[in-house]
């Protein structure tokens, strides 16, 4: 097993930068501010020769344990009771604050080996910081800057007898595919986990629906809306297939995003889109379909990933199959890009309905990742092209000689044949729209390139 290292200390002492240092990566929110971390968050580091699994947490205040910072607390307790080994952080150029006691006898307390880290100890502002650490009674502090690096090979000494030491086989790149391009290689491959992302509008209950999902308060929640910050990844299972699931922050209309703070946790969703195989776009159904809602649709079909529309709050409806039925048809004509779009009611509070919503996420992602082969496809073309022929360009009509798929997820579509370039998006919609219905394509993003040259299985050409 990975030795499980959890970063603890007060608010804005530098966790996440220094989370951020150990697993090569940009991953969580850091900001000048204090308390910008909310949920703790896992990855998996390294730090010479050694490897072993970092959290992240939030910062420890003496808070009412019902109160947000109360829930934040407590998740970091969660994390020192998960640990193997502890690094307290303090600030050495601020020295030890009244705050910093009390958590360090929390720590002492647990039991578990603790390493005081002196962090922002670069320069002469933090060697007083570093003596009167020594105060807290959790041995030698290590100095060192998160920031610049600085003190790497001490704290490597005194994480040591607590860490694996050989390296470990290279796991799939946290944030992998951040282009959101999918290459024909990235065929479905059962042992690897199905990347699920959850977006929505802030307080749509997307953290809560992931706590019921994996049957532990793993997420922060609450009444508030915009708890969640950092995008935070889960692995699960569902029926023997392995999942990893992505929370991510609620995202407003971009007029009112206006802190820098929220600006990096909405930039951070993106990815989460861009990163996913099958994106759920959560909607509160006691409100559904606002135009944000519809602007996340679109969003997640630009990136080409699969969509699931899931309903929360199911549980709050009083008419269900009278809604039901309504948001049927709002998304049949509201969301005409993805035309038939799986559309599940559920609770994420109840825990009702998770199972036909993951029914529907595999759907959705076997529809995305499939291939139609080259025969069947151009003798569907051969029938709608027959029922309704290109329009003609300046007296000349456009020819569609033959179409083939070029790739998979999402399935993507070579159109060949002459004045392509004039062919209106009227006809290439009623393709579109034609292939999906064909070819049972529902939901998913569909894309049509033009090509021009002639048709490589016309025998009567040399």
């Amino acid at each position: 097993m990975t030795a499980i290292v959890a970063l603890i200390g007060r608010p804005n002492v530098g966790k996440s930068t220094l989370f951020n240092r150990l697993v090569g990566k940009k991953l969580a929110l850091v900001d000048d501010r204090p308390g910008v971390t909310r949920d703790r968050r896992e990855g998996d580091a390294s730090l010479g020769h050694l490897r072993f699994t970092v959290i992240d947490t939030a910062g420890l205040e003496e808070a009412d344990k019902d109160s947000l910072a109360g829930r934040m607390r407590a998740q970091t307790e969660t994390a020192i009771a998960q640990a193997d080994v502890i690094l307290f952080m303090i600030d050495a150029r601020l020295g030890i604050t009244p705050m910093d006691q009390p958590f360090a006898d929390l720590v002492r307390k647990s039991g578990k080996p603790v390493i005081l880290l002196a962090n922002k100890a670069e320069g002469k502002k933090g060697s007083d910081g570093i003596i009167e650490a020594y105060t807290l009674g959790l041995g030698d502090p290590v100095p060192f800057s998160a920031e610049h690096g600085e003190g790497t090979s001490d704290l490597l000494e005194a994480l040591a007898p607590y860490v694996d030491v050989e390296p470990e086989e290279d796991e799939e790149e946290a944030w992998a595919d951040v282009s959101g391009e999918s290459t024909d290689e990235e065929a479905d491959d059962p042992t690897k986990p199905l990347r699920v992302t959850i977006i929505g509008r802030p307080n749509a209950g997307k953290s809560t629906l992931v706590n019921r999902m994996i049957g532990e308060e793993r997420l922060l929640t609450g009444p508030e809306a915009g708890i969640t910050r950092d995008t935070i990844s889960v692995d699960w299972e569902w029926r023997g297939r392995k999942v990893k699931l992505f929370d991510t922050a609620g995202m407003r209309k971009r007029a009112r995003i206006e802190e820098k703070l929220e600006k990096l946790s909405v930039a951070d969703s993106l990815r989460a889109i861009r990163f996913a195989e099958v994106v759920v776009v959560l909607l509160d159904a006691t409100i559904p379909f606002e135009k944000q809602d519809l602007t996340l649709v679109d969003l997640t079909e630009r990136e080409g990933r699969a969509v699931v529309i899931g309903l929360n709050k199911w549980d709050l409806v009083a008419d269900k199959q009278g809604l039901l039925a309504e948001l049927k048809e709002k998304a049949h004509h509201l969301l005409a890009q993805v035309r038939g779009v799986p559309i599940v009611p559920l609770s994420g509070l109840a825990g009702e309905g998770i199972d036909r919503l993951m029914q529907a996420v595999f759907s959705a992602y076997q529809v995305w990742n499939g291939r139609i082969s080259t025969a069947r496809i151009n003798r569907w073309l051969e029938g709608v092209l027959s029922a309704h022929p290109p329009p003609a360009v300046a007296g000349r009509r456009i020819k569609i000689r033959y179409m083939t798929q070029a790739k998979a997820r999402p399935p993507t579509f070579a159109l060949f044949g002459n004045q392509l370039e004039h062919l209106p998006v009227s006809y290439t919609r009623y393709l579109v729209n034609n292939l999906r219905e064909a070819f049972e394509l529902p939901g998913t993003p569909i894309r049509l390139h033009r090509r021009g040259g002639h048709n490589p299985y016309d025998k009567d050409r040399g």
